[in-house]
This record gives structure tokens, C-alpha cells and sequence, in this order.
């Protein structure tokens, strides 16, 4: 009777140590699933619109609004963008120490919305003055200082709120499915897939409708519309309340961490066990000395912190009412923790290059294709409109990666996903090579066309819309990169650091903005000459910028031979699972 009562409160309950609202096991017909995944979804769409609306134009507002020059402005706009992705691991330390996912996520969904509707009001009453200026044609009057403070303040409000809600947003989507689950875990794994496919259709919305209000001086009507979704998306949000999963935060990491290496260093002189997996130091029952995280299987690799697991006749284990002392003798879990935040740097390192390919979109691109033919008929198509080829490249990528990718993939790996993350990040990086290459083709031709490469910016006859091989290869890169990057670093973080794992994801971002603008200033510096302007020069008529994208190019096959050794040396986490005889048996992820 007792074993036909554990099969069927698993068939009921979660397997993966997820809660409802009230603490108690997660029963499967009433939480999680695409009822809350879908809801998270349209907010991680909406949140997206919002924040985009604000940065698409936010370098044009900071020179026709506040009257700054070029440089300050890009200087500004790159500030902020590192900003916002700095909060990342503010939010994700938040969510996993203290708050929890669900939790973390209203308080950053709170401060976005206030940011942004400071930024309208303030705009509104204080900066776009007289209405509709700072289209390029009417000049707008300068700036009061309360103004200026005001909307520093709100845009700061702004990249607060998004920074520290994004990774948590990502992680409490995941945990709607329990990854234990044979019905549930390839909708966990389809997620991430659909989670990145959200986040560019907001973007694909703020970059082309409120981008042009906002570019023809509806400023006012472009932040208000990115406040109404704001406060949509935390209204769709909170809606869910009643059917989300939660896992419950771990503690403070640090202290963890520091009690490993410590208790390591201290019994430095100490031989390791021949049999680590019985000999090392565990809590006998099921539960895991770490809050909201499920028991973590002894891995060889990085053995000199094995010795924070060793007993000895100095320790106090827990006999008698008395207590271990944590800074003397660790879990195997608290080890493993350590060790699998130490396995994924390294990963996480040979992803920033790949960033900075990612990164030009945004820049070199659109610069590239202002200076060509950009006419469509009597229509002049604007070059940062390109982008959406990168979207919709993003969606058919998605679309065709879950309905043929991953069957092909199975019948040839027998790998249910079809191909490991670490593979699919592997052609990402590949991908972004040619797109590299194909954007130096472009160039090439460009310069080919110039008529007079003397004037200042003269636009070559080669069509805009050779620009859409570069972009339709970042889109696809992005698929195998960015959504198989989010999907590994949740999968292989223990489960009281999902949330920084996500975090991972975006500091790649924001570490490879600043890589990019750091090899920009290296390349000019190095070609630069009396006689010649440099690779990339003010007038790129007179530069070569294609020898900078073959640059990037190298750099790729360079960081993706690295990335092999990085890949094939790396190991997976393996947390315990019991089974319905109450046996611990592992479950390799």
C-alpha cells in the first residue's frame, strides 16, 4: 500500500522540490505548466517593448532633448547599457539568497514601471519643450537642471528594474516545469526556445513603431506607451499568483563559498579518500544542507576542495545537540556547488567573444548600411530598421530548431533535445564567424561603389538589402547561441544559483559591449597613421572596415578552438533523485 501511495503522490506532486505559494509540494494539476509559462511569456514580451522603447532612441534623445554632443551621448548610452546588465547580478544575488524568484521579480517589475513613468512625466512637463520637438527639424529648449536630474534618475530606475528583474524572469519561467517530469521536461527545454522568441518580438515592436514615433519627436507618446506596458506586464504578472512554482532561496552563496575554500586550506596536508563518494561528509537523509537546493553528486575534477568534505576526529558533526562547525567541514553539496560555478567560467569566458560579434549589429552595422544605397522606391529605408531581418531570422530559426532540428537530432544522437547545449553553442559561434565574413563581403563591395570616397559619408549605390545575409546569420547564430547559452547555464547551476546563472547570460552581454569598444580603440590606435585614417575613420569611405570584420572573424575560430577544450572538458552536474522505493539514485543532467 505505501509504495502505491508514493507512486501516486509523485504522479501528483513535483519531483524537483518546487513549491506553491504556501511552502507546501507543488501539486502539478493546479501550478505551473504553460498556464504559467505562457503568462510569463507575454510579460517577458511586454517588459522587453517597454525597456526597448526607452533605448531604442536614447542616444538621439540625449543630442536633440538635452543638447549633448555625439560623443557624450554614445558615451552616456554605453553607460547605461552596461548598467542595466551590472544589475543583473544585483537581481540574481537578491532572488537566490534572499527573496526568491517569484518575489524578486515583483520588486523589479515595480521599479521599472516607476522609471518609466518618471521618465514620461518628466519629459512631458519639464524636457520636450515645445511639443513634438527634437525630431531633428524643431529644436527643443534647454533643459531645466530638475529636468535633467529627473530623468537621470528615471532612466537609472529604469536599469535597475530591468537588470534585476531579467534573470530572474528566465529561471521562475523554467521552474513552471519540473525537469523530472518525462512529460514536462522537453516543455522546460522548449522554453527557453520560446522565452527568446518573446524578447524579440517587444524588441521588434519598440525598435519600428515606437522608434518612429520617438524619431519624429512623439517623445512623450513613445515613453508613455513603454509605461502603459510596463504596467501591463507586472499586472499579467501578478495575475498568475495562484498557479506559479517556486523555489525556495538558498542563503547567501558568499559565506558558502568561503567556508569551502576555507575548510580546503586548512586540511591542505590531508590525503583524499580512494573512495570519495562514500568516504566524503554528507548529511544522511534526503534533505540538502542548502536551502531550496537538491543533493549534488560528488564529481572528480577540482579534488583539492574534496578535502573541505574530509572528516576528521577534530570535527564536530552533529551528535549530542552539538553542531559542525561549516568553516571546519562541508557537504559534498556545498563542495559541488562551488565546483560547478568554477566548471562554468570558463564556458562563460569563450561566450564574450561571441558577444562582440553580437554587438555590432547595433553599431558597425548600422553605420555600414547609412552610408549605402538606402532608397526602396520613394521610400528611404532607415539602417537601423535592418535589425528586423535579425527578428525574423530569430523566429524561423526557432520555428525550424524545434520542428526539424530536434527530431533529426534525436533519431541521429538519441539525445532527447536533440543536440547538447554545449554543441549548439559551439555552431553558434560558427555561425557568427560567417556572419562576420558576410558583413566584410558587403563592405568590400560597398567601397567598390563609392563614387568619391573623399566626400564625407558619400553613399555608395550597393543596395542596404545586401545587408541581409549578415543579418539573418546573427539571427540564427543567436538561436544556437543566446537560447542554448540560457538553457545550459540553468541546467548546469545548482538549484539555489539558477537565478545567476541567467545572470551569466547577460553579463556576457554587457562584458562583450565593452570588449567591443575596447578592440575598436585598439584597432584605430594600431592603424592609424599620418598618411592613412585607419580601419574605421569618421568618413568609412576612407577606412577598412572589412579588414575589422575578418578581424572579428579570427578572433571567433581563435576563441572557438578554445571553446572545444573548454567544452570536452567539461563536466555535468549530477543531483540526487529518489525514486519511488526511497532509494537515491543520480540523475545526470
Amino acid at each position: 500500500f505505501s509504495g502505491k501511495h508514493a507512486k501516486e503522490n509523485d504522479a501528483e506532486h513535483t519531483l524537483d522540490g518546487t513549491v506553491d505559494r504556501f511552502g507546501r509540494q507543488a501539486m502539478k494539476a493546479r501550478t505551473g505548466g504553460w498556464k504559467s509559462g505562457l503568462l510569463i511569456l507575454i510579460n517577458q514580451g511586454l517588459a522587453t517593448l517597454a525597456f526597448f522603447g526607452v533605448g531604442v532612441n536614447l542616444v538621439l534623445f540625449f543630442t536633440r532633448v538635452l543638447h549633448q554632443s555625439n560623443a557624450s551621448a554614445a558615451n552616456n548610452v554605453s553607460k547605461w547599457t552596461g548598467t542595466v546588465y551590472i544589475f543583473s547580478l544585483l537581481g540574481a544575488f537578491v532572488s537566490d539568497s534572499y527573496l526568491g524568484r517569484y518575489r524578486t521579480c515583483t520588486l523589479f517589475l515595480i521599479i521599472f514601471a516607476v522609471g518609466l513613468g518618471l521618465l514620461a512625466l518628466s519629459s512631458q512637463l519639464l524636457l520636450v519643450k515645445p511639443t513634438n520637438c527634437g525630431d531633428g527639424i524643431l529644436s527643443c529648449q534647454s533643459p531645466s537642471p530638475l529636468g535633467i536630474v529627473l530623468f537621470y534618475l528615471s532612466i537609472y530606475l529604469v536599469a535597475l528594474g530591468n537588470g534585476g528583474y531579467q534573470p530572474s524572469i528566465a529561471t521562475f519561467g523554467a521552474d513552471q516545469f519540473d525537469e523530472e517530469d518525462d512529460r514536462e521536461r522537453p516543455s522546460k527545454i522548449a522554453f527557453f526556445s520560446w522565452f527568446y522568441l518573446a524578447l524579440n518580438l517587444g524588441s521588434l515592436f519598440s525598435n519600428t513603431i515606437l522608434g518612429y514615433f520617438e524619431n519624429n519627436g512623439l517623445w512623450v507618446l513613445g515613453f508613455w506607451l513603454s509605461a502603459l506596458a510596463a504596467g501591463l506586464s507586472m499586472v499579467l504578472f501578478l495575475a498568475g499568483t495562484p498557479t506559479y512554482r517556486h523555489r525556495m532561496p538558498g542563503g547567501n552563496p558568499l559565506p558558502r563559498f568561503a567556508q569551502v575554500f576555507v575548510a580546503a586550506i586548512l586540511k591542505w596536508r590531508l590525503k583524499r579518500p580512494s573512495n570519495a563518494h562514500k568516504d566524503l561528509y554528507e548529511l544522511p537523509s534526503t534533505e540538502s544542507a542548502i536551502s531550496g537546493c537538491r543533493k549534488i553528486l560528488h564529481s572528480e575534477g577540482l579534488r583539492f576542495l574534496d578535502k573541505a568534505a574530509i572528516k576528521t576526529d577534530n570535527d564536530t558533526v552533529e551528535v549530542e545537540g552539538k553542531e559542525r562547525s561549516p568553516w571546519r567541514l562541508c557537504t559534498v553539496t556545498q563542495v559541488e556547488e562551488v565546483k560547478c560555478i568554477l566548471r562554468l567560467l570558463p564556458i562563460w569566458l569563450c561566450t564574450i567573444i561571441y558577444s562582440v560579434v553580437f554587438t555590432q549589429m547595433a553599431s558597425l552595422f548600422v553605420e555600414q548600411g547609412a552610408t549605402m544605397n538606402t532608397s526602396l522606391g520613394s521610400f528611404n529605408v532607415p539602417a537601423a530598421a535592418m535589425s528586423m531581418f535579425d527578428i525574423f531570422s530569430v523566429a524561423v530559426w526557432i520555428a525550424l530548431y524545434r520542428r526539424v532540428l530536434v527530431p533529426f537530432g534525436y533519431k541521429v544522437t538519441g539525445n532527447p533535445k536533440g543536440f547538447t547545449e554545449l554543441q549548439r553553442m559551439g555552431v553558434g559561434l560558427i555561425v557568427g564567424m560567417l556572419a562576420m565574413v558576410a558583413a566584410a563581403v558587403v563592405e568590400i563591395y560597398r567601397l567598390k561603389e563609392v563614387d568619391n570616397k573623399i566626400i564625407l559619408d558619400s553613399p555608395s549605390s550597393l543596395s542596404i538589402f545586401w545587408q541581409i545575409p549578415q543579418y539573418a546569420l546573427i539571427g540564427a547564430s543567436e538561436v544556437f547561441m543566446y537560447v542554448g547559452q540560457l538553457e545550459f547555464f540553468n541546467s548546469q547551476a545548482p538549484d539555489a544559483l539558477r537565478s545567476f546563472g541567467s545572470a551569466l547570460c547577460m553579463t556576457s552581454i554587457s562584458f562583450g559591449n565593452y570588449v567591443s569598444s575596447l578592440l575598436v580603440t585598439v584597432v584605430m590606435y594600431v592603424t592609424k597613421k599620418e598618411d592613412r585614417p585607419g580601419w574605421i575613420p569618421g568618413n568609412l569611405n576612407e577606412g577598412h572596415m572589412d579588414r575589422f570584420y575578418l578581424l572579428l572573424a579570427a578572433l571567433v575560430s581563435i576563441d572557438f578552438i578554445v571553446y572545444i577544450l573548454c567544452s570536452r572538458s567539461y563536466t555535468n552536474i549530477a543531483v540526487y533523485k529518489e525514486s519511488t522505493e526511497d532509494e537515491e539514485v543520480a540523475y545526470i543532467k
